[in-house]
């Protein structure tokens, strides 16, 4: 009980924009350091080099989200754009994970979509992988619509697809071929729309995974949980899937050497980075996930950078 009220109030608090606002002139405060890697390009392709180093790949997220004023959502387009060109210059091994909320979405479909197609013609250049990262239910359907628009000009775009999602099944059955990144959810959403027990959307997520992997599909598996890890290395071994059809996906800062270790175990082990001065609503969602990082915050109280 104690654990569901602390994971609505982080997630009602990952929604207030006046904090959030006030959020981006204090810097990484609260702790926030642990999980997001910088606030500035330079920062973050630091970050990515000593990653790439240890054996470790990695996509990388400029955080925002929601933004409601075209100014802001074209500064996150053209900071999109030079986060490309960063990675290509220092020949960095990541992806590029969006959030469309932070392109416009909300204000307009198809100014978010011109926005993203700007993106794609840089990422084209590069051949560099981008993902279309899953918000809440109320903008699904525009991500989907945003990815199949996308898609017909340039193949190396996936999306995200969540497992407390009743719909989840079939949309990972219409996905078959596309690079999906697979998830258990973060969002709060309504009992008519998403499992809300965590023992059934935990079997609803290895279901996702071993469906997607038995289509053909490039499929990759965002989790901490070495049970889920453990079963699908057995589900591939199993199965005669190689580990070149998946990869392991965990977020900065979480489960590092478990992280090393899959790699070193030649598994694709995939890092999720953020970065930027919008790092507040991220950064509630991940103590609404594990409230236990709530000492996080608490340390970066008493910090003095």
């Amino acid at each position: 009980m104690l654990e569901k009220m602390s994971k609505k109030f982080f997630l009602s608090l990952s929604k207030n924009r006046l904090i959030s606002s006030g959020a981006k002139k204090w810097g990484l405060k609260l702790g926030a350091s642990q999980v997001v890697a910088g606030v500035t390009i330079d920062e973050v392709i630091n970050v990515l080099t000593e990653l790439n180093k240890e054996g470790l790949h990695c996509t990388v997220d400029h955080l925002g989200e929601y933004v409601q004023e075209r100014e802001e959502a074209i500064n996150s387009k053209d900071m999109c754009k030079k986060t490309i060109e960063a990675i290509a210059q220092h020949n960095i091994s990541s992806h590029l994970s969006i959030k469309l909320t932070q392109l416009g979405l909300d204000i307009d479909r198809d100014f978010c979509l011109a926005n993203m197609k700007e993106i794609v013609e840089v990422a084209k250049k590069h051949q560099i992988f981008i993902r279309l990262d899953m918000e809440d239910f109320a903008r699904y359907e525009k991500t989907l619509y945003i990815l199949e628009e996308l898609r017909k000009d340039y193949d190396k775009i996936g999306t995200v697809i969540q497992a407390y999602l009743h719909r989840a099944s079939e949309d990972v059955k219409s996905l078959a071929g596309v690079n999906l990144r697979l998830v258990k959810g973060a969002y709060k959403e309504a009992p008519n729309v998403a499992i809300q027990e965590k023992n059934k959307i935990d079997e609803n997520y290895f279901e996702l995974i071993k469906l997607h992997l038995l289509s053909g599909s490039y499929t990759a598996i965002a989790s901490h949980d070495h049970q889920i890890i453990d079963k699908v290395k057995e589900f591939a071994k199993e199965n005669k899937i190689s580990n070149k059809q998946f990869e392991f996906q965990m977020l900065y800062g979480m489960r590092q050497e478990l992280q090393k270790k899959l790699a070193k175990e030649g598994y694709t082990m995939r890092v999720y980075v953020p970065f930027g001065r919008d790092w507040y609503g991220y950064f509630m969602r991940r103590l609404a996930e594990r409230p236990q990082n709530v000492k996080w915050a608490m340390k970066g109280l008493f910090s003095k950078s």
